[in-house]
C-alpha cells in the first residue's frame, strides 16, 4: 500500500472524522492507528507490529538515536514556557491593563483586527514565534473588542507562514533559498544567484499575497461568513469568544488578575521575548555558519526551537521578577506556573499525535505518490504551474508540513521546467510555495496551524474550519492568475489577472455576506 493511492488514506480519514466529530485527537489518532496498520499489514502479527512501531514514533520524539530529540522537545518546552509566562501575566493584571489601555485608544473591532494583522506582517522571522507571539499579544485587545478567538488564529495563521514564505530574511527564506540555490547548480542555470532568484519568485507566489489581501478584505469589509459568522455572531452578542461548550482552550486562562496591573506587566515580557529571541536567533546562526556571518548564512544556519526556548526561559525570568514586584506571593506564582503549564497541554498532545501520524504517512510514501503524479503525466506545459501548486497544496495538506513540501517537490518542479522548459523555472518554483502554504492553511495536523490556534486561545477544530473558506477561495483566484500565467508567459499579467478577480470576488461577498450588527 505505501507509495500508492491508499497512502492517502490515513490523512483524509483524520480530516473527515475532525468536521464531522469535531474531536482532534479522537481523529488524528484513528488516522494513526490505520495507518501503522497498512503499513504493517503483511507482518506476522499486525496488531503488535503495528503497537510497536506507533511507540517507536512516540518515543524518538523525545530521543532520537539515544540522544534528545532538540527540536520536538524545545517546541514543546517553550509552549510550557509560553503558557507559564501568559498565566503570570494574566495574575498580575498585565492583560487586563493592556486591554484597557487599547480599548481607550483603538475605539473600533476593525482597528483592533487590524493592529493585529499589523503585527503578522511585521514579525516574519519565524512562523512559530510569529504565530504565538502575534496571537498572545493580540488576545487582550480583540477580547475587549468581542473579536472571536477563531477570528483572531485566522488574522494570525494567515498573515504568518505568507510572509515568512516571501521574506527572504526569516527561517522559511533561508531555507528554502538553500534549495533554490542546489536547483539551481543541479541544471546549470547560471543567470540568476539563489537570493535574486528568491526575490524574483515572491511576487510570484500568488497565493501568499492574496492570502494576505484577503484577510485585510475580510477585516476592512467585515466580511464573515460560515463558520466564522457563527462565533463572531457569538462574541458579539454574547462577549464569549470562545464555545465553552467545548471545554478549555490552550492558552486560556480568563479573567484570574488578582492584582491591578500595569501595561508593562505584559509589554516587557513580550519585548524581551521578542528581542531574546532573535538575538539566539542570530547566535545560534553565528555559530552553525562557520565562518560565514552574511544575513543569509546565519538565518540558513539558525537553531530555531533553541531560539525560542533561550528567549522563552529569559522572558519567563522578567515576568517572575514583575510578578515578585507587584507583591505576588509564592504560593499564587506557583499557582500561576501551573495553570500556565495545564493550559498548553491540550496543544502539546495535538502537536505529539501530528507529528505521530506525519511519520506514518512518510513512511507510507504520500508524498512520493503525490510527487510521481507529476512526473508520470503527460500534460501541456500551460497548465504546469496549476498542476503544481494543486499538487503542492494536496501534499501540504495530506502530510501537515509545507517544510516537507517544499524539500520533495521544489526539486521535481525544476527537474520538469529544466527537462521542458527553462523559462518556466521560476514561475513552477512559486507555485510550488504557493501550494504548499495554501495546504497547510487547510490541514488540521500542521504543526502551524495548531500553533496558530494555540497562540490565538482557539479550538484547534474552530481554526481549521473557519480559515477553510477563505483559504479555499484565495486558492481559486490563485489558480486563475497560474493559468493565464501559464498560458501567457507573464507574471505580470497573471497577477494582474489574479488582482482583478480578487476584487471581483470580495465585490461578491460584500453583496452577499451581510455585515453582523455590532461589527
Amino acid at each position: 500500500m505505501e507509495g500508492s493511492i491508499f497512502s492517502l488514506l490515513p490523512p483524509i480519514l483524520a480530516l473527515v472524522m475532525v468536521m464531522f466529530t469535531r474531536r482532534v485527537l479522537l481523529s488524528l489518532g484513528v488516522g494513526i492507528v490505520v495507518g501503522a496498520f497498512m503499513i504493517n499489514y503483511d507482518s506476522g502479527n499486525v496488531f503488535l507490529e503495528s503497537v510497536n512501531q506507533i511507540f517507536s514514533i512516540v518515543d524518538g520524539i523525545f530521543i532520537d538515536d539515544g540522544a534528545i530529540n532538540s527540536w520536538e522537545l524545545y517546541i514543546i518546552f517553550f509552549l510550557l514556557l509560553l503558557g507559564m509566562i501568559a498565566s503570570l501575566i494574566a495574575i498580575t493584571g498585565g492583560s487586563r491593563a493592556f486591554g484597557e489601555w487599547a480599548l481607550s485608544r483603538v475605539k473600533t473591532r476593525v482597528g483592533a483586527q487590524l493592529i493585529t494583522v499589523l503585527l503578522g506582517v511585521i514579525i516574519f522571522i519565524d512562523d512559530y514565534f510569529n504565530s504565538l507571539t502575534v496571537g498572545n499579544v493580540g488576545r487582550p485587545l480583540t477580547d475587549r473588542h468581542r473579536i472571536s478567538r477563531a477570528k483572531l488564529a485566522y488574522l494570525v495563521d494567515s498573515t504568518a507562514a505568507p510572509m515568512c514564505v516571501i521574506a527572504p530574511v526569516s527561517s522559511w527564506g533561508a531555507y528554502i533559498i538553500t534549495i533554490i540555490g542546489g536547483i539551481l547548480v543541479s541544471h546549470s542555470v547560471t543567470q540568476w544567484e539563489a537570493l535574486q532568484a528568491f526575490v524574483l519568485i515572491a511576487p510570484m507566489n500568488f497565493y501568499a499575497i492574496f492570502a494576505i489581501l484577503m484577510v485585510i478584505a475580510v477585516v476592512y469589509f467585515k466580511l464573515d461568513l460560515g463558520q466564522m459568522r457563527v462565533h463572531e455572531k457569538r462574541a458579539i452578542e454574547t462577549g464569549e469568544v470562545v464555545d465553552k461548550k467545548k471545554g478549555a482552550v490552550p492558552g486560556d486562562h480568563g479573567d484570574v488578575s488578582t492584582k491591578k496591573g500595569k501595561v508593562g506587566d505584559l509589554i516587557w515580557p513580550i519585548v524581551t521575548l521578542i528581542v531574546a529571541t532573535v538575538f539566539f536567533m542570530i547566535t545560534t546562526g553565528i555559530d552553525g555558519s562557520e565562518g560565514d556571518t552574511s544575513i543569509l548564512a546565519i538565518f540558513e544556519n539558525t537553531d530555531v526551537a533553541a531560539a525560542l526556548l533561550y528567549g522563552g526561559l529569559v522572558s519567563l525570568a522578567v515576568t517572575l521578577i514583575l510578578s515578585f514586584s507587584r507583591k505576588l506571593g509564592v504560593s499564587e506564582i506557583g499557582f500561576g506556573l501551573w495553570a500556565g503549564i495545564k493550559s498548553m497541554l491540550p496543544a502539546i498532545y495535538i502537536l505529539i499525535f501530528a507529528w505521530t501520524i506525519i511519520s506514518i504517512i512518510k513512511d507510507l510514501g504520500t508524498g512520493a505518490y503525490l510527487a510521481s503524479l507529476v512526473q508520470d503525466t503527460n500534460f501541456n506545459l500551460a497548465y504546469l504551474p496549476v498542476i503544481l501548486f494543486i499538487i503542492a497544496g494536496f501534499m501540504a495538506f495530506s502530510t501537515g508540513t509545507s517544510w516537507g513540501t517544499f524539500g520533495i517537490m521544489l526539486p521535481i518542479a525544476g527537474d520538469i521546467a529544466a527537462a521542458t522548459d527553462i523559462s518556466m523555472m521560476l514561475p513552477v518554483l512559486a507555485a510550488v510555495l504557493a501550494g504548499s502554504i495554501f495546504g497547510d492553511h487547510c490541514s488540521p495536523i500542521s504543526d502551524t496551524t495548531i500553533l496558530s490556534s494555540t497562540g490565538a486561545g482557539s479550538h484547534h477544530i474552530d481554526h481549521v474550519l473557519t480559515q477553510l473558506p477563505y483559504a479555499l477561495m484565495t486558492a481559486g483566484i490563485t489558480i486563475v492568475g497560474y493559468l493565464v500565467l501559464g498560458f501567457t508567459g507573464s507574471a505580470v499579467i497573471g497577477f494582474i489577472v489574479a488582482a482583478v478577480v480578487f476584487v471581483i470576488v470580495v465585490v461578491i461577498m460584500k453583496k452577499v455576506v451581510p455585515v453582523l450588527k455590532g461589527a
